[in-house]
Protein backbone atom coordinates (compact mmCIF):
# COMPACT_ATOMS: atom_id res chain seq x y z
CA UNK A 1 0.00 0.00 0.00
CA UNK A 2 2.73 2.59 1.13
CA UNK A 3 4.76 1.81 -2.42
CA UNK A 4 1.71 2.38 -4.35
CA UNK A 5 0.89 6.09 -2.75
CA UNK A 6 4.86 6.35 -3.01
CA UNK A 7 3.95 5.88 -7.17
CA UNK A 8 0.59 8.26 -6.82
CA UNK A 9 2.48 11.01 -5.53
CA UNK A 10 5.25 10.83 -8.03
CA UNK A 11 2.82 10.41 -11.17
CA UNK A 12 0.98 13.15 -10.06
CA UNK A 13 3.68 15.47 -9.39
CA UNK A 14 4.84 14.63 -12.60
CA UNK A 15 3.08 17.36 -14.90
CA UNK A 16 3.79 19.83 -12.13
CA UNK A 17 7.35 19.68 -12.50
CA UNK A 18 7.77 19.75 -15.90
CA UNK A 19 5.16 22.63 -15.45
CA UNK A 20 7.81 24.07 -13.12
CA UNK A 21 10.51 23.48 -15.55
CA UNK A 22 8.93 25.29 -18.26
CA UNK A 23 8.28 27.74 -16.26
CA UNK A 24 12.15 28.21 -15.32
CA UNK A 25 13.25 27.84 -18.61
CA UNK A 26 11.10 31.00 -20.30
CA UNK A 27 11.26 33.01 -17.21
CA UNK A 28 14.55 34.76 -18.72
CA UNK A 29 12.92 35.77 -21.79
CA UNK A 30 9.54 37.52 -20.15
CA UNK A 31 10.08 41.28 -20.67
CA UNK A 32 7.19 43.61 -19.91
CA UNK A 33 6.61 45.37 -23.16
CA UNK A 34 8.13 49.19 -23.24
CA UNK A 35 8.08 51.93 -26.11
CA UNK A 36 11.12 54.43 -25.76
CA UNK A 37 11.29 57.97 -27.45
CA UNK A 38 14.76 59.13 -28.17
CA UNK A 39 16.40 62.59 -29.03
CA UNK A 40 16.66 62.74 -32.94
CA UNK A 41 17.61 59.81 -34.74
CA UNK A 42 19.42 58.13 -32.46
CA UNK A 43 18.38 55.08 -30.35
CA UNK A 44 21.13 54.84 -27.89
CA UNK A 45 20.00 54.09 -24.44
CA UNK A 46 21.98 57.57 -23.59
CA UNK A 47 19.16 59.41 -25.70
CA UNK A 48 16.34 57.82 -24.33
CA UNK A 49 14.08 60.82 -23.29
CA UNK A 50 11.09 58.90 -22.42
CA UNK A 51 9.92 55.47 -21.42
CA UNK A 52 6.22 53.85 -21.85
CA UNK A 53 5.09 50.76 -20.40
CA UNK A 54 1.06 50.72 -22.00
CA UNK A 55 -0.13 52.87 -19.24
CA UNK A 56 2.50 54.96 -17.90
CA UNK A 57 4.41 57.80 -19.21
CA UNK A 58 8.08 58.29 -17.10
CA UNK A 59 10.70 60.20 -17.69
CA UNK A 60 14.16 58.90 -19.30
CA UNK A 61 14.79 55.02 -19.29
CA UNK A 62 12.86 54.78 -15.51
CA UNK A 63 9.92 52.66 -14.34
CA UNK A 64 9.73 54.29 -11.72
CA UNK A 65 6.37 55.41 -9.99
CA UNK A 66 8.47 58.67 -8.87
CA UNK A 67 9.41 59.20 -12.54
CA UNK A 68 5.84 59.23 -13.86
CA UNK A 69 4.43 62.33 -15.93
CA UNK A 70 1.66 61.11 -17.64
CA UNK A 71 -1.04 58.32 -17.68
CA UNK A 72 -2.89 57.39 -20.18
CA UNK A 73 -6.13 54.74 -20.49
CA UNK A 74 -7.11 54.73 -24.29
CA UNK A 75 -8.92 57.95 -24.63
CA UNK A 76 -7.33 60.41 -21.80
CA UNK A 77 -4.50 61.49 -20.74
CA UNK A 78 -3.74 62.68 -16.79
CA UNK A 79 -1.40 64.39 -15.28
CA UNK A 80 0.65 62.42 -13.67
CA UNK A 81 -0.10 58.94 -11.73
CA UNK A 82 -3.82 60.62 -11.72
CA UNK A 83 -6.74 59.30 -13.11
CA UNK A 84 -9.01 61.98 -11.14
CA UNK A 85 -11.17 63.70 -14.18
CA UNK A 86 -9.90 67.13 -12.68
CA UNK A 87 -6.91 65.90 -14.10
CA UNK A 88 -7.27 65.00 -17.68
CA UNK A 89 -5.15 67.13 -20.06
CA UNK A 90 -6.26 65.86 -23.12
CA UNK A 91 -9.00 63.57 -24.74
CA UNK A 92 -7.92 61.49 -27.84
CA UNK A 93 -10.79 60.22 -29.78
CA UNK A 94 -8.78 58.50 -32.55
CA UNK A 95 -8.31 61.29 -34.85
CA UNK A 96 -8.93 64.58 -33.12
CA UNK A 97 -6.93 65.75 -30.02
CA UNK A 98 -9.10 68.13 -27.46
CA UNK A 99 -8.00 70.01 -24.29
CA UNK A 100 -9.16 68.68 -21.42
CA UNK A 101 -12.33 66.54 -21.00
CA UNK A 102 -13.87 68.09 -24.16
CA UNK A 103 -15.07 66.97 -27.21
CA UNK A 104 -16.11 70.24 -28.48
CA UNK A 105 -15.12 71.05 -31.86
CA UNK A 106 -13.92 74.59 -30.60
CA UNK A 107 -11.75 72.67 -27.87
CA UNK A 108 -10.06 70.52 -30.84
CA UNK A 109 -6.11 70.98 -30.43
CA UNK A 110 -5.02 68.71 -33.32
CA UNK A 111 -5.76 66.29 -36.13
CA UNK A 112 -4.31 63.36 -36.72
CA UNK A 113 -4.52 61.64 -39.86
CA UNK A 114 -2.39 58.08 -38.87
CA UNK A 115 0.95 59.92 -40.07
CA UNK A 116 0.50 63.99 -40.19
CA UNK A 117 -0.36 66.01 -36.84
CA UNK A 118 -2.13 69.12 -37.74
CA UNK A 119 -2.45 72.14 -36.20
CA UNK A 120 -6.54 72.95 -34.90
CA UNK A 121 -9.09 70.70 -36.93
CA UNK A 122 -7.21 71.50 -40.70
CA UNK A 123 -5.75 69.13 -42.59
CA UNK A 124 -4.06 71.72 -44.80
CA UNK A 125 -0.08 71.03 -45.44
CA UNK A 126 0.25 74.71 -44.22
CA UNK A 127 -0.76 73.73 -40.48
CA UNK A 128 1.01 70.03 -40.40
CA UNK A 129 3.11 70.56 -37.19
CA UNK A 130 4.89 66.92 -37.77
CA UNK A 131 4.90 64.10 -39.61
CA UNK A 132 5.06 60.47 -38.26
CA UNK A 133 6.58 57.97 -40.39
CA UNK A 134 9.31 54.94 -40.36
CA UNK A 135 9.44 55.06 -36.42
CA UNK A 136 10.62 58.42 -37.16
CA UNK A 137 8.65 62.00 -35.98
CA UNK A 138 9.90 64.96 -38.43
CA UNK A 139 9.60 68.49 -38.25
CA UNK A 140 6.73 69.34 -40.20
CA UNK A 141 6.06 68.05 -43.44
CA UNK A 142 9.23 66.99 -43.78
CA UNK A 143 10.56 63.39 -44.39
CA UNK A 144 14.20 64.07 -44.34
CA UNK A 145 16.71 62.48 -41.87
CA UNK A 146 18.13 65.95 -40.87
CA UNK A 147 15.04 66.58 -40.07
CA UNK A 148 14.37 63.93 -37.34
CA UNK A 149 13.29 65.38 -33.91
CA UNK A 150 12.67 61.74 -32.26
CA UNK A 151 13.17 58.67 -32.89
CA UNK A 152 10.07 55.27 -31.59
CA UNK A 153 10.71 52.37 -30.89
CA UNK A 154 7.36 50.85 -30.16
CA UNK A 155 4.17 52.29 -30.15
CA UNK A 156 3.31 55.83 -28.13
CA UNK A 157 0.03 57.19 -28.69
CA UNK A 158 0.45 60.74 -30.14
CA UNK A 159 -1.74 62.05 -27.86
CA UNK A 160 0.69 61.61 -25.57
CA UNK A 161 3.35 62.78 -27.89
CA UNK A 162 1.76 66.06 -28.63
CA UNK A 163 2.82 66.80 -24.86
CA UNK A 164 6.28 65.81 -25.19
CA UNK A 165 7.14 68.20 -28.27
Amino acid sequence: YQRRVSLLCRVELLPMRRLLLLVLLLAPFYVEAQSHMYRGGSTYTSNILYTFDGKYLYRGNSTYSSDIIYTFDGQQVYQGNSTYSSDILLTFDGRYIYEGNSRYTSDTLFTFDGKYLYAGRSTYSSDIVCTFERRHIFAGGSTYSSDILYTLDGEIPVALLVLLM
